[in-house]
């Protein structure tokens, strides 16, 4: 049978679907085997092809911002949606959407993947564009330090065919080198906005580039986002939130803009003005009536940008804080963070609620309840007060989170 890996690939995908297993890898793993060529295939056909996003934050919700920038000017996207970010995952993805006699009616392909599983990615398919967005400590159990997570972007830079969009103001990322280099940066205004990993822990000696940007994010008041696209510059209102996500998005205008170079750079900026957050970045949930913002926090430099973003007087809030491997085992970096501005803090919660409570009282910073049970913590947070609520939570907290909100009622 000419597609037999297709239709075996769909034939497991049917199987685990019918008995609930979970297991979303699973035909991938079987295709992997069976056609090892099979992804490569399938990609490399795909007319504007293939563009991988990777780094340590800010991956998912960059990878929405190009797919839905691209499907505004009338591109099909193929994307990993479901956070399959691995190549067993990509496979399991391109079943889905393939047909059994081979046709995959995609123009290109927008890839979220983690830097170890983007340079095993590139081993079996192609990548045309790539763009490598920070490096900072995350996941260390997984990945090792930092030094070589950026050694992993350097491979995948090496692999990509055409373009790689590098962050000029990210020192390990800005001294990668590729076949075509072009960077995404910032206005010297916003420099002391976004502090480094290394200016979290000691003051680094390491040098911002100073390479020309495509893309500048000039300046960020309120949720209103000026770029510089070259030589224009043009503001939006961004639904967006958080300065971290107004700066990824100047990398996704500058890969967009690689790809689309007859697209006028102040429409593309035009176009970004109802892009929303991926889930469970920014997103707001319902309990009852009161309003919960879900702000996902993984390292040092993530939980600062979010407190600086997001932290005011007018917002109860609530921490949580696992230690699950896909939240990385080691805690330690929250020491890094500086929480002495926080106020309002009601619950601390997850798994290692014990560890954060010490680290606010370290900071002087007064919160309500220790709760480990996330549902009985978001219980406590929701009848509070009369405020709008946050949480500040990781990756498998999160997870947890959204399934309590949106599966049963609280109240």
């Amino acid at each position: 049978m000419k597609h037999l890996s297709i239709f075996l690939g769909k034939s497991v995908q049917r199987l685990t679907s019918l008995k609930k297993t979970g297991g979303s890898a699973l035909p991938g793993l079987i295709v992997e085997k069976t056609d090892p060529k099979f992804i490569g295939k399938i990609l490399s056909k795909l007319p504007y092809g293939v563009v991988v996003v990777s780094g340590t934050n800010g991956k998912t919700t960059t990878t929405k911002v190009i797919s839905e920038l691209f499907e505004k000017n009338g591109l099909k996207v193929f994307t990993n949606k479901t956070g399959s970010n691995f190549v067993r995952g990509v496979i399991s993805a391109i079943l889905k959407n393939i047909k059994l006699t081979g046709k995959f009616d995609y123009d290109i392909a927008v890839l979220e993947l983690d830097e170890a599983h983007a340079v095993k990615f590139s081993e079996v398919a192609p990548i045309d564009y790539a763009l490598l967005l920070n490096v900072q400590r995350d996941q260390l159990d997984r990945f090792g330090e930092i030094d070589h997570t950026a050694d992993l972007l350097q491979k995948i830079a090496s692999k990509t065919k055409k373009t790689t969009i590098l962050n000029r103001e990210d020192p390990r990322v800005s001294k990668i080198k590729a076949k075509n280099t072009k960077f995404f940066g910032l206005s010297k205004e916003m420099l002391d906005k976004f502090p480094s990993d290394d200016d979290l822990i000691e003051k680094s000696e390491i040098k911002v580039s100073d390479q020309p940007a495509a893309v500048i994010l000039k300046n960020l008041k309120g949720n209103t986002a000026t770029y510089q696209v070259g030589e224009e510059s043009e503001s939006v209102e961004l639904e967006l939130k958080g300065i971290y996500n107004a700066y990824n998005v100047a990398g996704a205008l500058a890969l967009v803009a690689e790809v689309l170079k007859d697209k006028n750079p102040k429409e593309l900026v035009g176009e970004l003005k109802d892009i929303k957050s991926a889930f469970g970045r920014g997103e707001v949930l319902k309990v009852g009536d009161t309003e919960v913002e879900i702000l996902l926090v993984k390292n040092p430099s993530a939980f600062q940008l979010s407190l600086a973003s997001f932290a005011d007087k007018d917002h109860d809030y609530m921490i949580a804080i696992n230690d699950n491997i896909a939240d990385g085992r080691d805690v330690s970096w929250l020491w890094n963070v500086d929480f002495s501005g926080l106020k309002n803090v009601k619950v601390v919660s997850g798994i290692r609620a014990t560890d954060m409570a010490l680290r606010l009282k370290y900071d002087n910073v007064e919160f309500g309840e220790v709760e480990e049970d996330l549902e009985k913590a978001i219980k406590k947070l929701v009848k509070s007060g009369p405020n709008k609520k946050r949480i500040f939570t990781t990756y498998t907290a999160m997870l947890e989170i959204r399934k309590i909100i949106s599966g049963r009622s609280l109240l």
